[in-house]
């Protein structure tokens, strides 16, 4: 009896063990979360393609001539491919291993580049040439050294001319006379005294004698036989040309003073890059000799004809030069922003991708979803390039790694053109036969049927089958 009870103890044992194990077991399986679907079934293949010629398909597996098998095709792989001709999808963390960037579309200003070379010159409106209007020698020089800064007034030199000297004296003459006929009781006195000193004093500026010497003459009632010459504008003294003591007559160039704080640049234009530029347009300059330092300017005049020896075209450009570091007969490198296009809408000129005549860029439709589009290109200046049609503003385009997706793009291009359906060609000549679906059947399977078609034959093929049989080689079953 007692034996009776230990076994059912031990079933009953037996059971509660199993129930707790159960128990704990599935307290450690992981529960299914409210809100979240099941796990997606397995993708089925909409049919299956031929890894060869992708216009043969079959919608169940099969192999190809070759013992390839064919390639099955998703529903997702034909949602990626919708789009235009070309239309590339990669996985986004590909899209990051390949290193693309993009960069949108934005409306700007752009300008054509012209470079060429110029030579700085002197502003012929800035310039000065002294020469006197009368015969004279030179008493004394105030500045005598070439390339001397002088402001505008500053005594340069006097002169004696006894043309002058008799000048001051009929002034001096008239002026007398008319402090003594003004009281006359004739009108026609009074006013010819006046007359009379009125051309004299004339005649004293005509022969340019500077107003404060003609103060000093009316004032002191004595000739002035020194005539000072004054520099007309803030300048530099480019030349002297007369020393103290020497003779001078009008034909005598004095000084040469020009206004170097605005200077001319002559550049070159050939004959393709006239048509771009136009007067007013912006040119940035940079010299060899002052590096680091861009002058920005403006076209003034562009001359009416060509350069017989360059076959080039005159252009004069402006600039400041108020710290006089632009110097005469310096050469200089020069850029003319020709051809302003505004609000152009423009891309970094990375994002172009060229072949043969034509350009295209990548447009980024969804992320990692890249579509080629054919643009036309306008005016390129400082890293971005124009686009005349084919872009939007605001649309993002790919400025690195290009080329990869342009090979891939390439490929989905000529595989879309393969599976394009074809117009019915005409009929194929009977010499031609079909050739697809042909069964090729290895040469053993066709050796027993060999001494059939050699009886046929009318060229007789006994002796090189003696011989193939004498040698132990072949046995093809041919009479001797």
């Amino acid at each position: 009896m007692s034996n009776k009870h230990v076994i059912a103890a031990a079933v009953v044992a037996l059971l509660v063990g199993a129930g707790a194990g159960y128990w704990i077991s599935a307290a450690r399986l992981p529960q299914p979360v409210a809100g979240k679907t099941a796990a997606p079934a397995a993708r089925k293949p909409l049919f299956y393609r031929s890894p060869m010629n992708p216009a043969i398909t079959s919608p169940v597996p099969a192999k190809d001539e070759m013992g390839m098998d064919y390639v099955p095709v998703y529903a997702d792989d034909q949602q990626n491919a919708a789009g235009p001709a070309g239309t590339v999808k990669i996985d986004p963390t590909v899209v990051q291993d390949i290193g693309v960037r993009t960069a949108k579309a934005e409306r700007t200003v752009l300008s054509r580049h012209v470079r060429t070379v110029g030579l700085v010159a002197l502003n012929e409106e800035r310039v000065a040439r002294l020469h006197p209007k009368y015969d004279g020698w030179v008493q004394q020089l105030f500045v005598d050294k070439t390339g001397e800064k002088v402001k505008k007034n500053t005594m340069l030199l006097s002169i004696y001319s006894p043309q002058v000297v008799a000048t001051e004296d009929e002034y001096l003459l008239a002026l007398a006379n008319r402090e003594k006929l003004q009281q006359s009781p004739f009108a026609d006195v009074r006013e010819g005294a006046a007359s009379l000193l009125h051309s004299s004093r004339e005649r004293l500026q005509l022969f340019d004698m500077p107003a404060h010497q003609l103060r000093q003459l009316e004032r002191t009632r004595k000739a002035i036989h020194a005539v000072h010459i004054h520099s007309p504008f803030d300048g530099v003294v480019m030349n002297i040309g007369a020393r103290e003591g020497a003779r001078i007559t009008p034909d005598t160039e004095l000084y040469v003073i020009a206004d170097l704080s605005r200077i001319w640049v002559l550049a070159d234009l050939y004959q393709d890059d006239l048509p771009w530029v136009h007067v007013g347009d912006t040119a940035k300059m940079q010299v060899n000799g002052i590096p680091g330092r861009t002058f920005s300017g403006k076209v003034a005049f562009i001359y009416p004809y060509f350069e017989a020896k360059t076959r080039t075209v005159k252009v004069r450009l402006e600039f400041d030069n108020p710290d006089m570091l632009l110097k005469p007969e310096m050469y200089a490198n020069v850029d003319i922003l020709a051809d302003k296009q505004v609000n152009a809408i423009a891309v970094p000129s990375e994002a172009i991708v060229r072949s043969g005549t034509g350009a295209q860029v990548f447009v980024e439709r969804a992320p990692g979803k890249f579509e080629p589009r054919k643009v036309t290109l306008g005016v390129s200046s400082d890293g971005q390039t124009q686009i005349l049609s084919g872009l939007e503003a605001g649309e993002t385009v790919v400025t690195s790694s290009e080329f990869l997706i342009d090979s891939e793009s390439k490929l989905r291009e000529a595989t879309a053109k393969m599976m394009e359906p074809k117009q019915p060609a005409a009929p194929a000549p009977a010499a031609m036969p079909n050739m697809q679906g042909m069964e090729i059947k290895p040469p053993q399977a066709a050796m027993p049927d060999m001494p059939a078609m050699q009886e046929k034959s009318a060229v007789p093929q006994q002796p090189a089958m003696s011989n193939m049989q004498h040698d132990g080689s072949m046995n093809m079953g041919a009479k001797p």
